[in-house]
């Protein structure tokens, strides 16, 4: 529950879940009407009208934010790798209560991510292509599972250098006192079942991401702070690579079938 909850609200992204193949994809055919007998002179009907087709949310960036839209994403597109400390506060609305944990981050083009929880307690997750894994040493497991990462939103990829905000969202300058940064607010131009809204503290010099924001359909919110951030400094593949000691309990759910 805790990496799917972590997958959900801070990628934006569901671990995929098998599903019963009997129920995706289904198709119903249809029979065909019954034919009436034609009349001896008949009347030139008028063709049916086809269906409108559902108009595209309109693309909006806010004239005032739009230079830092475009250099942050250009600044994201360029960066091969990046290290960060950070700090994470999640707050349960139902609960009332928020949870703070700290730790550290490291990403590697393309798609190589590793998140070092530090406090309250120690985890470690890593995002490798279209696997994920979840290690407890305390509780000595280490879960495998699968996402499909073309489903990932662009309010993640964009930090990959992918995906592209103003594709997906509707993107505004948000009011706030206490930010480090330009705030920008991110409405998701679809019903989208994952998150309400993203909120991007952006660095207005360097263009990068300060702080990012994601509100939950419940309205919970999982607030990241990036600090001491460093980008393009070499880091290599192998440290995202788990070697659990031995006795570590391995889960591999990713060889489920959907």
């Amino acid at each position: 529950m805790y990496l799917e909850k972590l997958l959900v609200t801070l990628l934006a992204a569901p671990v995929i879940a098998p599903v019963p193949t009997t129920v995706a994809h289904q198709v119903v055919a249809q029979a065909p009407a019954q034919q009436a007998p034609a009349p001896a002179a008949p009347p030139k009907a008028a063709a049916p009208k086809a269906p409108e087709a559902a108009r595209p949310p309109e693309k909006k960036v806010a004239p005032e934010v739009k230079d830092l839209v475009d250099r942050m994403q250009a600044f994201y597109e360029k960066t091969q790798d990046f290290s960060s400390d950070f700090k994470q506060d999640y707050k349960y609305k139902a609960l009332r209560r928020t949870q703070t944990s700290t730790g550290t981050v490291i990403y590697k083009k393309p798609g190589l991510m590793r998140w070092e929880y530090e406090k309250p307690s120690k985890r470690t997750f890593v995002l490798a292509g279209e696997k994920v894994y979840a290690y407890d040493p305390e509780a000595q497991t280490l879960s495998v599972g699968r996402i499909d990462t073309s489903q990932l939103s662009a309010s993640v990829t964009f930090l990959f250098g992918q995906g592209k905000l103003a594709d997906e969202f509707s993107i505004s300058k948000g009011e706030c006192k206490d930010c480090k940064g330009t705030l920008l607010v991110l409405d998701p131009l679809k019903n989208e079942p994952r998150f309400r809204q993203v909120r991007l503290e952006v660095d207005p010099k360097t263009a990068q991401v300060l702080k990012s924001t994601v509100v939950d359909p419940d309205g919970s919110e999982n607030a990241i702070a990036f600090l001491n951030l460093k980008t393009n400094v070499g880091i290599e593949a192998d440290r995202f690579k788990i070697n659990p000691p031995e006795g570590t309990r391995i889960d591999d759910f990713s060889k489920m079938r959907k």
